[in-house]
């Protein structure tokens, strides 16, 4: 029978282009320069081929950017179980768009993500809401600093 484990801290997954995907323990508790920090010297890890098991194992979610390396638009990620849902990071696209004024004109950079949910933790509702939550944050980052 499976069961649904149930974590009090967040370990973020982080898909790169290894057997395994690489995670950021307690990622709940750490700073964005931390994380990145973190992401990097597992990414170096990864290339080196000296990961070991406790470098990847234990996530609960995942994110994988198919944008930044491969200038993929936009795509649908499969879940890693046992973990909870994986967000699929697109590239960033520029285009142009209406300015302040009725013939002014301004660039603004669009990007697409897809969040895949396991449903027995995860309502899609719920999934929604976050996703719009995500979107807030990305779209005015400085929400974030309060």
């Amino acid at each position: 029978m499976q069961k649904i484990r149930l974590y009090h801290n967040v370990n973020i997954n982080v898909a790169v282009q290894t057997d395994n995907g690489l995670y950021v323990p307690d990622a709940d508790k750490k700073g964005l320069s931390k994380i990145s920090e973190e992401v990097k010297n597992l990414a170096q890890k990864a290339k080196d081929n000296s990961l070991k098991p406790e470098d990847y194992e234990g996530g609960t979610f995942t994110v994988s950017n198919l944008g930044g390396p491969f200038g993929v638009k936009q795509f649908c990620a499969i879940i890693n179980p046992p973990q909870a849902g994986i967000l699929a990071v697109g590239s960033a696209e520029k285009k142009v768009v209406p300015g302040a004024g009725s013939d002014q004109y301004k660039f603004a950079s669009f990007m697409s993500v897809t969040l895949s949910c396991d449903h027995r933790v995860i309502d899609g509702a719920i999934g929604a809401e976050w996703l719009k939550a995500f979107k807030g944050y990305i779209e005015n980052p400085e929400s974030m600093l309060l």
